[in-house]
């Protein structure tokens, strides 16, 4: 069976030393946030993860939900008491504003919890992380009488939370959505149309579900514009948050898929069920979209978490197995063959998991600074750059993590050799929960056209002018360190291909939309790759701090600098293989005709 220990200590020193958490002690919620009481926090949340969730991510996986002749379903053996568990613990709650049954607790830890939740068993987070999500929604857009009524139940885990925007005829195109809403006359509306994929869309765990769903009153405009958001309970509740009468909402079946068994992903079945709108009529894509914003960081997330439990799992299979000899002779002559990480080839799949990792941790937790900020501030500009950066790496942090999350999936199996591709080591299901992360909440392509052709140029290229101004700043702080050169000067490198495929997109792009097309992909990744490596940068210089600091911590951060050169020689150079590939411009991809394909 698979192990996991959840990484507690690296990601406080990356809030510590290198994210320098108590700098926001002037946010609500961060006063009382001390290093000692963040680690107490954490540790407390990785021993649930470890000690409850992780046991249950096979048996999850193979025993998956079941949907019962009534409709309902049941999740897998020992699902349900691990969710109250967690529930209990407050950890749906961390986030949520105090008046509404919440914590108040800053959102970044939230994003560190979740990351622990996701590498213990990936489909059980979903259950509290689309919860989180739609309360964000709810308590954005909401109603105050809608806020009271439902965020609080939700908040202590007795309720659960979908978002409902896919069709059979209708995914990324939203404009063809048919899901109908007709006003019932009491402020209500009834709700009829099908919805699939919907993640925890029916369960056993929690005595009611609060389904946010896209539909289109009747007479509304076509296309997006005329799409509005409900809230549609499983069951309704009464004025008095008791549970009412059963609505006219079900499950018709669950999708038989790749992976995440454990998570119920349902077709829902909506018979004139009724439904209450949230926020104003047709603007329900500014509402759905506070939940989708949150979802694509949860789903980046997952990308990273299953390249963390991969690589544990792949690491201690590589330190005991026992095959060949090192190039350079025998490492462990008293036995028949040496650990198969004394190879090269096995080091190098190890490094390229772990450069990503502990960089990508740091960007995640960045990124929910960012939205703390943004959501907590009283500063205007803070609040302003905050969002800008947010709005920026949202799609990137979704695109590149899950799919380089799946990538490193796939070399830890690789570390395994056949055993990796055996059910018992559990490597093979790590790849197939972290192939869904690419497609769901928009597929990675739809995450690099949203990047180039709505955030770059929002504002007149704000955003990703302040990148390159931080990125400058960061750089040339530490340029006069012979000590940071190694990762300083690749990092200037790589910062200058971005700027040059920034400045191509700007003079090839308006007139010919297609440049940006074929650009796009790669440009995600380019800008992702110099992100990471801006982040290596930026523990580097934590790490020969604390170094110099605390001696006793010296080995741990040799570590960590030998890891950031290897990203800095082996993995940041990619960037200009993005920019060559961007240059080549769409002439030769959108040549081709589609009967030659």
């Amino acid at each position: 069976m698979p192990s996991y220990r959840a990484p507690v200590d690296d990601t406080l020193f990356l809030l510590n030393d290198v994210l320098q958490f108590q700098r926001f002690g002037n946010l609500p919620g961060f006063a009382d946030m001390s290093p000692d009481v963040a680690s107490q926090i954490l540790s407390e949340a990785g021993k649930l993860c470890e000690e409850a969730l992780a046991p249950l991510n096979q048996s999850g996986d193979a025993n998956g939900c079941k949907r019962n002749a009534d409709g309902s379903v049941t999740a897998p053996a020992g699902f349900k008491r691990a969710f109250e568990a967690y529930a209990a613990g407050g950890w749906i709650s961390l986030p949520v504003p105090e008046e509404y049954g919440g914590q108040g607790l800053p959102y970044t830890l939230s994003m560190a919890m979740n990351e622990f939740a996701s590498s213990a068993n990936m489909a059980f987070a979903m259950y509290p992380g689309l919860t989180q999500g739609a309360l964000a929604a709810l308590l954005t857009h909401g109603s105050e009488e809608q806020k009271k009524l439902y965020a609080p139940p939700m908040a202590e885990g007795r309720w659960t939370g979908t978002m409902n925007l896919t069709e059979p005829q209708c995914g990324t195109d939203l404009g063809l959505l048919t899901t109908k809403a007709a006003p019932r006359g009491d402020g209500g509306y009834s709700i009829t149309g099908q919805k699939i994929f919907i993640s925890a869309g029916e369960h056993d765990l929690t005595e009611n579900i609060v389904h946010l769903v896209l539909a289109r009153i009747e007479g509304a405009p076509a296309g997006v514009k005329g799409i509005s958001l409900f809230i549609v309970p499983k069951i309704v509740p009464n004025a008095d948050g008791s549970l009412g009468a059963r609505n006219g909402v079900s499950c018709g079946s669950i999708e038989e898929k790749m992976g995440i068994h454990g998570n119920a992903t349902c077709v829902m079945n909506y018979d004139g069920a009724q439904g209450f709108l949230i926020g104003e009529a047709n603007r329900g894509l500014n509402a759905m979209f506070v939940m989708m914003n949150e979802a694509r960081l949860g789903v980046a997330v997952q990308g990273l978490s299953q390249s963390e439990v991969a690589y544990q799992n792949a690491l201690a299979y590589a330190k005991e197995r026992l095959q060949g000899r090192a190039l350079t002779g025998p490492k462990a002559p008293d036995k028949k063959a040496d650990p198969i990480i004394v190879h090269p080839d096995i080091r190098r799949m190890l490094l390229e998991i772990r450069a990503f990792n502990e960089a990508a941790r740091g960007l995640a937790l960045a990124a929910a600074l960012d939205s703390d900020v943004a959501h907590r501030s009283d500063d205007a500009a803070a609040r302003q750059a905050a969002e800008d950066r947010l709005g920026l790496m949202t799609p990137v942090l979704k695109g590149m993590f899950t799919d380089l999350g799946f990538d490193n999936a796939v070399k830890a199996q690789q570390v395994f050799g056949g055993h990796g591709y055996i059910r018992e080591w559990g490597m093979e299901q790590f790849v197939r929960d972290a192939r869904i992360a690419m497609i769901y909440e928009g597929a990675n392509g739809i995450q690099a056209l949203d990047l180039v052709g709505r955030k770059l140029p929002r504002e007149g290229g704000r955003a990703i002018m302040a990148f390159f101004k931080d990125g400058a700043e960061l750089l040339g702080g530490h340029s006069a360190n012979e000590a940071m050169k190694p990762y300083v000067v690749p990092a200037q490198a790589a910062l200058s291909d971005l700027q040059k495929a920034s400045m191509w997109l700007m003079q090839n792009a308006m007139a010919k939309p297609d440049n940006a097309g074929a650009a796009s992909y790669d440009y995600m990744h380019l800008l992702g790759r110099v992100a990471l490596g801006l982040m290596w940068v930026r523990i580097a210089a934590a790490a020969i701090e604390k170094k110099a600091r605390e001696p006793d911590m010296a080995a741990l951060m040799d570590a960590k600098l030998t890891t950031a050169r290897f990203y800095m020689e082996r993995m940041l150079p990619e960037t200009s293989l993005r920019l060559a590939r961007i240059v080549a411009g769409a002439d030769t991809m959108m040549s081709l005709a589609p009967e030659m394909f």
